[in-house]
């Protein structure tokens, strides 16, 4: 299916409106909810007082990354839909004021 030109526009600046997001609001939080889930299952393997060793150290962060890169794909993948489906809609309404032009015009 070809995507017109307004659904286009709109799939691709709701990507970028959604990535400026991420970058204001989104990857902080994400880092530090990962974190946390890091944190929390690194003491359910090692036990609580976590020493600073290697692999709790890993599982941080391996979850921290985690976390900014599902903020990024829950923030720039709905701005994304968003956009295209505002894009959507305003093709929708170009079509039909087109076609009841047509429709007038054969009267």
């Amino acid at each position: 299916m070809k995507m017109e030109a307004a659904t286009r526009k709109g799939f691709y600046i709701g990507g970028g409106v959604g990535l400026a997001l991420f970058a204001i609001i989104g990857l902080l939080p994400g880092s530090f909810v990962g974190g946390i889930i890091g944190l929390n299952i690194a003491a359910k393997i090692f036990g609580l007082p976590l020493n600073a060793e290697l692999m709790p150290r890993m599982i941080v962060a391996f979850f921290m990354v985690f976390g900014v890169m599902i903020s990024a794909i829950v923030f720039m993948l709905g701005s994304a839909l968003l956009g295209l489906l505002s894009g959507h809609l305003v093709d929708l309404i170009a079509h039909s004021r087109q076609a009841a032009r047509v429709a007038v015009k054969a009267k």
